[in-house]
C-alpha cells in the first residue's frame, strides 16, 4: 500500500479538525475537533510505521501514549465545560471568555445600575 493513502486521509481530517476548533462556538464540538486532530496524527503515526517497517514499533508505541493522552484530555475537558455550563448556563466559546466568578461580576456591576436608578427617580 502507498504511503500517500494515509497521508492524504490524516491531512483531511486534520484540515477539518482545525475548521471545527476555528468556526465552532460549542465547547463540546470544539473538543471533538481536537480529537480529529490527534486522530490524524496518530494515523501517521502508524502509517510511517509501517512504512518504515521498525522492528521496534515505535509510531504504534507513540500511538498507544497518545490515545491516553487524548482520553485523560476529554475527560478534563468534559468537566470543565459541565462546570462551566452550570456556572453560566452556557458551553458557548464566545460567551465564557471571562474566567472570573460571575456572581461577582454582576455584584460589582449591580450597585452602579442601583445608583443609576435612584438618581433618575429623584430627580
Amino acid at each position: 500500500m502507498h504511503l500517500a493513502y494515509p497521508v492524504v486521509l490524516a491531512a483531511l481530517l486534520f484540515s477539518v479538525g482545525v475548521y471545527g476548533v476555528l468556526a465552532r462556538r460549542n465547547v463540546v464540538l470544539v473538543l471533538m475537533s481536537v480529537e480529529l486532530m490527534l486522530n490524524a496524527v496518530n494515523l501517521n503515526l502508524v502509517a510511517f510505521d509501517a512504512w518504515l517497517r521498525d522492528s521496534l514499533h515505535a509510531g504504534q508505541a507513540l500511538t498507544l501514549f497518545t490515545i491516553t493522552i487524548a482520553a485523560a484530555e476529554i475527560g478534563l475537558g468534559l468537566a470543565i465545560v459541565l462546570l462551566l455550563f452550570r456556572a453560566r448556563g452556557t458551553a458557548d466559546v464566545d460567551r465564557a471568555t471571562a474566567l472570573g466568578d460571575p456572581a461577582e461580576s454582576a455584584a460589582e456591576e449591580a450597585p452602579v445600575g442601583a445608583e443609576a436608578l435612584k438618581g433618575q427617580a429623584a430627580a
